[in-house]
Parts: structure tokens; sequence; C-alpha cells
């Protein structure tokens, strides 16, 4: 083989082997852009879930925070509205409290209230003899209403009964008046004076105050 077939062999090997890289590194390149964007998905896809669960997680913090603020102000507000509805109702019995005193200046119906406050006293002591206390002021006012009750005590239950208006042990001078009934043998007090039953009716009437004033509690689940 002569030097020129020789040096064209070599030339074909070269270029053999050139050919033979260069789709090698072809190759290498293909799998190594392959093997990055692999990789670069798996860490776009882990990047997009850390930052999904944060904003989940922020977002649910908000909410939370957001319910919280608005769970105070309701409460803060519901406070208010309560104090506010107290205060009313606070000011209502301490009118009435200051007008109770006018009850006995109408004579006819002052004598029929004491009447009636006799004769509850009566019937809750069902005994044959009580006591009454009043004030001094009111002694001939409650007499009369003594007498009423006896009469309609014996109508209504056929018995008769010893009512003894007591003028040694008279109810203070500044009471609203009405009067207070004895039994047992002194041990039974029924406090019918008129500070006493606006004391009732504030714990009794209050419950039907607050509907008539502020509407029915939508929230309240039993009703007594």
């Amino acid at each position: 083989m002569s030097d020129d077939q020789v040096a064209g062999e070599l030339k074909k090997m070269t270029a053999f082997i050139r050919q033979e890289a260069l789709e090698k590194a072809k190759e290498i390149q293909i799998k190594a852009d392959e093997e990055f964007a692999i990789e670069k998905s798996k860490l776009v896809r882990q990047e997009t879930s850390t930052i999904d669960s944060a904003y989940a997680k922020k977002n649910k913090q908000a909410s939370m925070s957001q319910q919280i603020t608005r769970s105070t102000l309701a409460n803060k507000t519901r406070l208010r509205v309560l104090s506010r509805r107290q205060e009313l109702l606070n000011d209502l019995f301490e009118k009435a409290k200051s007008q109770l005193g006018d009850a006995s200046k109408d004579g006819g119906k002052y004598v029929e209230m004491c009447k009636g406050l006799v004769l509850e006293g009566l019937y809750a002591l069902n005994e044959p003899k009580a006591g009454i206390r009043a004030r001094k002021q009111d002694a001939d006012t409650v007499k009369k209403a003594i007498e009423g009750a006896k009469k309609e005590y014996k109508e209504n239950v056929g018995k008769d009964v010893e009512i003894v208006l007591d003028d040694k042990n008279y109810l203070p001078e500044d009471s609203a008046g009405g009067v207070s009934i004895i039994g047992g043998g002194g041990k039974i007090d029924i406090n019918n004076t008129l500070e006493e039953r606006l004391k009732l009716l504030e714990t009794e009437a209050l419950p039907m105050m607050r509907v008539t004033l502020f509407g029915a509690n939508e929230n309240r689940r039993f009703v007594d």
C-alpha cells in the first residue's frame, strides 16, 4: 500500500472516529438535557407545592384571625347591648321604686291593695289567728283592709280568722307601704310590703319584661 493510500485510510478512520465522537457527544447532550428538564420539572413541582402549602397556611391563619376578630367584636357588641338593656331595666325599676310612695295617696285603692296583701298572707298561713304590721300612718287604712280581708277570707275558705294589728311594732315610716303578716306564734313573717313586692316583680316578671321590651331571644333553646 502506497503512502497516499495509507494517508487516505487514516483520513477515513479519523473522519469515522470524529463522527462517532460527535454522535456520542450529541447523545450525551440529549440525555443531559432530558435529565435537566426532568430535574427542573421536579424542582418546580416541589417549589410550587411548598408555595401552595405556605399560602394555604397563611390563608388559614388569616381566616382564623378574621373569625377571632369577628367573634370578639360580636361578643363586645353583645355585651354592650346586654349592658344597655340591663341599665334600661334598672332605670325602670328605680323609677317604679321612686313612685311606690304614691300608691298610698289614693285612699280607696290603697285599702283594696292592703286587703289583697293581707288576704295573700292569710291564705299562705292558713291559721286561725294572724298579726299585721303596717306603717303607723297607715293604721286606719289597714284596719279597714283587715275587716274586708276577714270577710272575704270567710267567704272563700269558710273559716273565721282573728287578725290583730300590731300597734307596738310598726313598719318604718319611710317605708313605701304595704303590710307584713305574722303567724306561727310570731315565727313566720310574710313580707308583703310594697318594696318587697317590687323585688319579687324584678325576679318573676323580668323575663316577660325582656321579651316585651326587646323581643324573644333567638338563641335561647329552652323556655321555662
